[in-house]
């Protein structure tokens, strides 16, 4: 019996080998792209993009979260910029990646429960630029709050297993960003 699963995606890179092998073990996978923090918007607009015609290729349903949400990129942006306030000049790995997974991981798992879906994940923890036990934290706080008994944050660690060595093998396939997204991100690159 497959089990559906949310899975916040933030690229393609990141998801191929977490899709292939959701779908090779019986999962069902629906695409979840909440990615607000992405800056400029022409860097948004082209991993967007990407994620999508790969999820199109493989036939895997997706949720495009601007569909979800009337305001336009400017906006979103102005409010993922409000909650990240104050934390500008940390490092990467310091509080304000904290922060933005939980933003993320918190309309993820709000998504999740008021659609049913058992379970969701992130492509974040696929990542050995980001730190797995922020990403656990954020996604452990999201289903405390707002998953509502109906869905559970899976803390899979999709480093391991060849996943991530699988991961730089079908990246190559994709635009590859040189930084995490954000324009915190992109100053340090």
């Amino acid at each position: 019996m497959s089990k559906r699963v949310l899975l916040h995606c933030c690229c393609a890179p990141c998801s191929a080998a977490i899709l292939e092998w959701l779908l090779a073990n019986g999962y069902e996978p629906v695409l979840f792209f909440y990615n607000p923090n992405i800056f400029p918007q022409q860097e948004y607009l082209l991993r967007k993009g990407e994620l999508v015609r790969y999820a199109e290729s493989l036939s895997v349903p997706y949720i495009d979260e601007s569909s979800l949400d009337s305001n336009d990129w400017d906006m979103r942006h102005s409010q993922w910029l409000d909650s990240v306030s104050g934390w500008a000049d940390e490092p990467e790995r310091g509080r304000r990646c904290l922060e933005c997974f939980s933003y993320r991981l918190n309309a993820t798992a709000r998504y999740a429960a008021a659609n049913g879906f058992p379970l969701f994940t992130t492509t974040l923890a696929s990542s050995r630029w980001k730190s797995i036990d922020q990403i656990f934290q954020a996604g452990f706080h999201a289903q405390e709050v707002y998953g509502g008994g109906v869905t559970e944050f899976w803390d899979k660690n999709w480093r391991k297993g060849g996943l991530y060595e699988r991961r730089n093998i079908l990246a190559k396939q994709f635009y590859n960003q040189t930084y995490c997204g954000c324009e915190f991100s992109m100053r340090r690159k």
